[in-house]
């Protein structure tokens, strides 16, 4: 084994990322989030942001948390069990509550922490977890972090999955899955995977983070009723910052009790509490219904798939970035995704469209793409 530098622990790493062409750098946002912003002193057409109805920049959710910082300022000081839970918090649940018909519901920071949070709660060392292979890293770590054994699923695959329910025994089984993949932008069937959970006596989390806001009536995502616990979040087409987990009662109560992320984390901002509650308000409404239309009117345009999230995917880590600088070069910014968050050979552009965006953004789109991509590029990471 070749031994690290100890003057530099990290050189030696960012080598071999620079060798692999996995590096990744950063851009500079110089505008406020929408289909067109202004990027490294670049005005482009913006093909890689998650903001799928284009509330980020919304002026109900602006003036929510305008409003919000008037009254309870900018920092929320501790966390929601100490002195950080504001009406604000309180009215995002009741809001989660009634928009979801769920029983309860609890808010985390991020998604990252809703899922680690959620999942290290409800499962531990004596537990059996069932998990997609294609889940996100925040689902990944969260099994992790719960100790409990933890068998993969092949893809979508429910006969795998129930071959394994079969096989493995434990005080309590889980199983978990996103609804819209958020790197393939292939959906789940939340219903059969349900009902194979339930006949096997398994517990079932869904992550709908890429969903809720963007699909079903009122913006109610792809989870439906009969599962056990939705996590989703404000950071995508919600437009804000946070997640949350809705659940019964008392996995509600027994978060607030075990759920590390939220017990042991500064509360989010009032600002932002009350900016999601707003989303939340708009995506029930007849506008955030015409925001559903009009993405759906943008995904059948692209031709790239049938959600939102359109791959392209074209296997090489250096020749994706090279796409991603001759497309930023035309005016358009789709990001290049390589391993570790897609699969080794399966380097992809992300592209991801919005109600924001115009028909002539994705002629634009399509246009770059044909002059790009060699005919024959698979535009969808896997078979639908």
């Amino acid at each position: 084994m070749r031994a690290v530098r100890r003057d530099d622990p990290g050189a030696d790493e960012l080598a071999e990322l620079e060798r692999l062409g996995r590096r990744r750098g950063r851009r500079v946002l110089e505008s406020p989030q929408g289909a067109r912003i202004r990027l490294d002193g670049r005005e482009v057409v913006n093909f890689s942001s998650n903001d799928y109805l284009g509330l980020a920049n919304h002026p109900a959710l602006r003036e929510a948390a305008h409003a919000a910082i008037d009254r309870w300022g900018v920092g929320a000081g501790a966390s929601r069990l100490i002195v950080g839970n504001t009406g604000a918090h309180e009215e995002l649940e009741a809001a989660i509550r009634a928009w979801l018909g769920r029983p309860a519901a609890r808010v985390f920071g991020s998604g990252f922490a809703a899922n680690t949070g959620v999942i290290a709660t409800l499962a531990g060392a004596d537990d059996v977890i069932f998990s997609d292979e294609l889940n996100h890293a925040s689902i990944i770590d969260g099994c992790r972090l719960s100790r409990a054994r933890v068998r993969v699923f092949r893809h979508r695959d429910l006969e795998h999955l129930e071959s394994l329910l079969r096989e493995e025994r434990g005080r309590r089984r889980l199983v978990i899955s996103e609804t819209l993949f958020s790197m393939d932008g292939d959906v789940a069937d939340v219903a059969g995977m349900v009902a194979i959970a339930r006949e096997h006596g398994a517990i079932t989390i869904v992550d709908d983070a890429h969903a809720v806001g963007a699909w079903g009536e009122g913006g109610v995502g792809l989870a439906g009723r009969e599962v056990d616990v939705v996590i989703g979040t404000f950071g995508k087409a919600l437009g804000g910052a946070g997640a949350f987990a809705a659940c019964s009662q008392a996995v509600a109560e027994l978060l607030w009790n075990k759920a590390r992320p939220l017990v042991f984390s500064t509360a989010m901002p009032a600002m932002v509490a009350a900016a999601a509650t707003a989303a939340i308000g708009v995506t029930r409404s007849s506008e955030g219904d015409a925001m559903r239309h009009r993405l759906a009117a943008r995904i059948r345009e692209a031709g790239l798939g049938p959600t939102q999230i359109a791959p392209v995917v074209i296997g090489d880590d250096r020749r994706v970035m090279e796409i991603t600088a001759k497309l930023l070069e035309s005016g358009i910014y789709a990001q290049g995704i390589r391993p570790p968050t897609v699969p080794v050979g399966t380097a992809r552009l992300r592209v991801s469209l919005s109600a924001a965006h115009e028909a002539e953004d994705i002629a634009l789109l399509r246009g770059a793409i044909e002059g790009l991509v060699p005919r024959g590029t698979n535009a969808g990471a896997r078979d639908r």
